[in-house]
Order: structure tokens, then C-alpha cells, then sequence
């Protein structure tokens, strides 16, 4: 199963792609040269966009739970992944980069806040001069 899980082109991350270019911001893709490899770089804008899958990087949200099974093992790859983004984030941002992080919950679920809301909010930051932001859904717990 984990075989089949993909880091790049998922399904949020092409909404964002495809929104965004509609509206006409350019974009480079999986920029390997910046920490943590980001989903979308905007170089004019000195800004990137993290497209997030809520298990994967332990966002606490509806969409999170922790696995039963093997649940050291998920544990210590989940909390990995959350140690890992912050370092990254933190590393973005000292080399002069705003990142916006955007929750699979805000596109996914019933607290999405729907594709058109999301696009607009991703946009009305990129060309703002806050350092940082997150899209997420609205929490049901």
C-alpha cells in the first residue's frame, strides 16, 4: 500500500496548480535546490506553498487519527515527518522565503472550505507581505 502513496502531483496540489495558474501566477515546481523539496515556488514572490496531506504530517484535524496498527512504527514516521517539516519551514524562511502551508482538510472533508475559497485565499498571500500562513479546514472536533 505505502507503494502507491505519491509525494508529488496529488490531487491537492493539482487543484492548487491549476487555480492558481488560472489566475495567472507562475509557479516552479518541486524546487529540489530549497528545503524540503516545496510543492509550488513562486521566485517573484519569494514565496512557496506546501501542499499537505493531514495524516502524513500529523495535522490535528478530523482527518488525523493515529493508526492502531503498528503504531510504534507510525509513531515515530509521523512525528518524523512533523520534526522534519518544521526544520524545513524554519530553514525556508531564515534564507528570506514566506511559506504558506495549505491542509488537505480544506479542500477535503466536511469542514472544506471549498476549491474556490482556497484558491483565493492561497492567492490574496502569495501577494502579500505576510511571512507565513496556513489554509485549513474548519474543525468538526
Amino acid at each position: 500500500m505505502m507503494s502507491g502513496i505519491r509525494g508529488k502531483d496529488t490531487k491537492p496540489e493539482m487543484i492548487l496548480r491549476r487555480g492558481l495558474h488560472r489566475l495567472g501566477f507562475r509557479y516552479h515546481l518541486h524546487r529540489r535546490d530549497l528545503p524540503g523539496t516545496p510543492d509550488l515556488v513562486f521566485p517573484k514572490h519569494r514565496a512557496v506553498i506546501l501542499a499537505q496531506g493531514c495524516f502524513w504530517h500529523c495535522h490535528e484535524c478530523h482527518l488525523f487519527k493515529w493508526p492502531t496498527s503498528q503504531a510504534d512504527f507510525w509513531r515515530e514516521k509521523i512525528s518524523g515527518n512533523k520534526l522534519r517539516d518544521e526544520a524545513n519551514n524554519q530553514r525556508l524562511r531564515k534564507s528570506g522565503w514566506r511559506v504558506l502551508t495549505v491542509w488537505e482538510c480544506a479542500l477535503k472533508g466536511p469542514g472544506r472550505l471549498g476549491i474556490d475559497l482556497v484558491i483565493e485565499r492561497a492567492a490574496d498571500w502569495i501577494v502579500s507581505d505576510s511571512s507565513s500562513g496556513e489554509v485549513r479546514g474548519i474543525d468538526g472536533r
